[in-house]
C-alpha cells in the first residue's frame, strides 16, 4: 500500500507542472523529412455515477 501511495504522489506532481514549465525539444533543420503534428489530449475520467 505504501508503493502505491508513493507511485500516486509521484503520478500527482508530475501531472500539476511541479517539476517546472514543459520545454519544447530543439527543431532539426537537417531532416529532408517534414512531418507536422496537430491536436489535442485529453485524459481523464468518466461515467455516470
Amino acid at each position: 500500500m505504501k508503493s502505491l501511495a508513493t507511485l500516486a504522489l509521484a503520478l500527482l506532481i508530475a501531472g500539476c507542472g511541479a517539476d517546472g514549465e514543459p520545454v519544447a525539444p530543439k527543431a532539426k533543420s537537417d531532416s529532408a523529412i517534414q512531418l507536422s503534428v496537430s491536436g489535442t489530449a485529453e485524459m481523464g475520467v468518466s461515467g455516470g455515477w
